[in-house]
Order: structure tokens, then sequence, then C-alpha cells
């Protein structure tokens, strides 16, 4: 027992220098919020039980009660959740090539809206051109009526332009409405503000982003083929001073109201439009007027329980890959290695905090370049602790062979973080949404590990630093010094 609380007699008599005593403080502060962030409920059964001892002590009932740590779920991806995944191809062989981009574009964010009607939480929909093909990826966690989100998901975007009501008319439908059952109304589908006209997307030839030129603000452009202009021509006669409403798949996405009759095929809808409002409005409009049909090519459904199994799987495959590392480090460099693994474990709350914060959808893909990066973080100290323990042999101090040890084994440790950062951002860019999701957390994995072994990892060796520690240089790979 006596060199053991020689050791600690060493470490806790020295003087630490207060700069590292207080980063690691910080540090410390911030992996404590981190844990409470990823499992609240360390935090929140703690303050229940203080609150309640606290209510039952009469002076102190009158103090707040401790309030409940912040809750956020992670979001699981479909593979883990459960739910289906749809492959959809387009026909755009009536499109022109220059407009493929744009036509898909506007399919996607239809698509997008299409989705969200059945609740579901982040829908991911997205766009997969290669070899000629054009294909739309939709991906709906925890879905459960499979095949209506199908027929759904599959009706070509409709677009049309509908003419207000007059208020007799209005009052007649919705009369007709009120008097109907609750499960009659749900069924009810007769628009009381606006009717139907024969002017469909299948007439506007396109939609673009235009500029007023007094104010500069964005406004739409609408271009129609010959038959469009007529019928355009007809509907704003009979309804200038009015609205005119266009409606996508039976939502209206803008009621301009009617200045003058529009001839000539060509008409702006201005309005108090963002920038970033009037190209969604474009795209909507071009998505509904361009006949891009798509078909369901693939269809694979994922159950709940398959995706809680592999959850479970993957967590425990990542435990013992973290608790067979860090037996290795503390076997191998000793006290560093120690150090190493407390930074891991630091590390460790810091990314799924951030995973939480972001938040980062989390697959099995995703769980696997989490785990990497831990053995990528790992390998960083492995770099400076080696190098440490050559500087050692070269008899530098303790001091001294950190801060070498730290400085001459960032070269490396730089280079190959950034190529594999690099790495990750061709994945990310060019891959599908799952090599997307190991892109996105092996990068977070990274740029966490930097921060762990180069700072969090320094700050707690240099807390070793002293003449206390000559004794005891054998648990850093050295020589003991009299």
């Amino acid at each position: 027992m006596k060199p053991l609380q020689n050791f600690f007699s060493a470490i806790f008599t020295q003087k630490k220098m207060s700069q590292t005593t207080w980063i690691v403080f910080v540090i410390s502060l911030a992996a404590a919020l981190a844990v409470f962030l990823i499992y609240p409920k360390v935090w929140n059964n703690s303050v229940d039980f203080i609150n309640a001892l606290k209510n039952e002590v009469p002076g102190l009932k009158s103090i707040s009660n401790i309030p409940q740590f912040w809750e956020r779920p992670f979001r699981l991806g479909l593979d883990l959740q459960g739910g289906i995944h749809l492959t959809y191809e387009a026909d755009l062989s009536n499109i022109e090539e220059e407009n493929y981009s744009q036509a898909m574009a506007g399919v996607r964010d239809v698509i997008e809206r299409r989705v969200n009607l059945f609740g579901v939480t982040e829908p991911l929909v997205q766009v997969e051109s290669a070899g000629g093909r054009h294909r739309l990826i939709v991906e709906l966690a925890g879905i459960g009526n499979v095949h209506d989100a199908i027929q759904t998901i599959g009706e070509t975007p409709s677009l049309d332009f509908r003419e207000e009501r007059a208020q007799e008319e209005t009052k007649e439908i919705a009369d007709r409405y009120n008097a109907l059952s609750d499960e009659e109304k749900a069924d009810f589908k007769e628009d009381p503000y606006f009717k139907p006209t024969a002017l469909t997307g299948k007439f506007l030839k396109q939609s673009n982003l235009q500029f007023d030129p007094t104010t500069n603000n964005p406004q739409i452009g609408l271009e129609f083929d010959d038959e469009g202009a007529k019928l355009f021509e007809e509907i704003t006669s009979r309804n200038v001073g009015k609205r005119v409403a266009i409606y996508l798949d039976n939502f209206a996405i803008s009621i301009p109201t009617v200045q003058e009759a529009i001839t000539g095929g060509k008409a702006q809808i201005s309005g108090d439009f963002t920038l970033k409002e009037a190209r969604e409005l474009v795209a909507r409009l071009n998505a509904g007027a361009l006949p891009v049909p798509i078909n369901l090519v693939n269809q694979q459904s994922i159950g709940a329980s398959l995706g809680e199994k592999s959850l479970d799987q993957s967590l425990f495959a990542g435990l013992i890959g973290i608790l067979a590392v860090m037996i290795f480090m503390i076997a191998w460099y000793r006290l560093p290695g120690v150090m190493a693994v407390i930074a891991l474990l630091g590390y460790t709350a810091f990314v799924l905090a951030i995973f939480k914060l972001i938040p980062v959808t989390l697959t099995l893909a995703g769980i696997a370049g989490f785990v990497l990066s831990v053995g990528m973080a790992v390998d960083a100290n492995i770099l400076i602790f080696e190098r440490m323990k050559e500087e050692l042999r070269w008899g530098k101090s303790l001091g001294g062979a950190i801060d070498e040890g730290f400085k001459r084994a960032w070269s490396s440790i730089r280079d190959s973080n950034v190529s594999s950062l690099i790495t990750c951002a061709v994945l990310f860019w060019l891959g599908t949404s799952i090599i997307k999701g190991f892109a996105l957390t092996l990068a977070i994995g990274i740029l966490v590990s930097m921060f762990s072994a180069i700072f969090v990892t320094r700050n707690l060796l240099k807390l070793f630093v002293g003449e206390g520690m000559k004794k005891h240089m054998w648990l850093f790979g050295g020589k003991n010094k009299e």
C-alpha cells in the first residue's frame, strides 16, 4: 500500500498549473453536461429525489424546485426505427435535357410535401442520377399505412388555376358542409372559396424567377402555351379585382389578385416574397407543369422489431470494441493510457451530444462510422504516447516529453485526419443516404477526436507534471529518477 500512497501524495501535494487545472475543470463540466443531454434521467431522477426531499422540510418549501434537464431523443434512421424505403424512376422522355435537374428538383419538392401529410418525422426524399437514369429515393421511418403512402406518393404532381366563387356560392357550400356528419365531413373535398377552371399545369410552359425593375423584389414569371394563353386571358378578364388561386396537389401555393386582363400568355406574380420563397414557388410551379411520371421500381419494408434488434446488436458491438480499446491502452501505456481512456469517455459523450443537437439521423452505417472514429481517436493517442516514450528514453523531463510528444506527433495526426475528412466529404457529396450517414458521423467523430487527443489528453497529462512524479516515471514508460 505504501507505493500507492506515495504515488497519490506525489500528485496531490505538487504545485499544479492553475491554468491546466481550470481547463480540466471546464472540460469535465462540459462532459457532464453532455452526459446529461445524452441520458437526462441521470439528472432528472436525482432532481426528483432532491425536490421531494426539499418539499418535506417546512422551511424549504417556498424555494423553487430544481428544473428538469432538457430531453431530446436521438433521431433514428429507417434501418433502426423501421419503416419503408421506396425507389421511383422518373420518365423524362418528354423533357429537354437541360431541364432534367429542374424537373427532378420540382418533383422532389412536391413529394416532400406529400409525405409530410403522413406525419412522418424528418422524411428523406432525394434525387439520384446515374447511368442515364433519374431516380427518386423516399425513406419514411415509422410509417404505418404503407399502401396509402405508395398510392399518394406515386401520383404525378397536378397544377391548376382556380377562380374565386361568389359569396352566395361559398355560403351554400359551407351550409352543406355544416349539415354533414363528422364521418361525411372527412370525405368532403369541395373547395368553398375557389372553383376549378380549364387552365391546368399542362398549359404552363415554364415558370422562372424575376425581379421587379423598380424595387428589385423577387417575382415569379409565368409563360403559357398558345391554348393556355387564351384560357388565362379569359380567366383574368372576368376576374379583374378578384383573386385567382394557383393550386398544386390541391394545396394553394399562391393567391394573387388580378389587377388587369393579361394577354400574350405571360404574367408575373408579385408579393412579399423572400428570395428563398420565390425560388421554392418557381420549383413547385415547374413541378406541376412538367409531365414527369414516376414509377415505383423497388420497395423495402423494415419492421420496428428488426430495427430495434439491429440497434441493440450495433450498440453491443460498439461497446465491446470500445472496452477492448480501453483495456489495450491501459495495459500498454499505463498512466497515459488511463488518461486516454478518460479522454475517450469524454470524446464519446461529446460526439453523442452533437448527434442529438444537430441532430444526426443515426443508421447502422452511421453507428459504424462513429465506432470507426473511436479507433481513429485512439490512433492519435498512440502516436503521441510512442513519441513521449522516445523523448523520455532520450533523457527529457516529463513536461518536456509531453510537449515534444504532442508537437512531433501533430503533423502525422493532422495529415491522416485531413485525408480522412476529404474522403468523408467525397462520400457525403456523391453517396446515397446510407453512405452519407456513415460519412457524416465519421467526419464529426474525426473532428472531435482531434480535439480530444490534442487538447483533452494533453491537459490531463499535464496535471501529473511535477517534482513528485520523478519516482514514478515507470508509469509513463520511462525510468524512475531519484
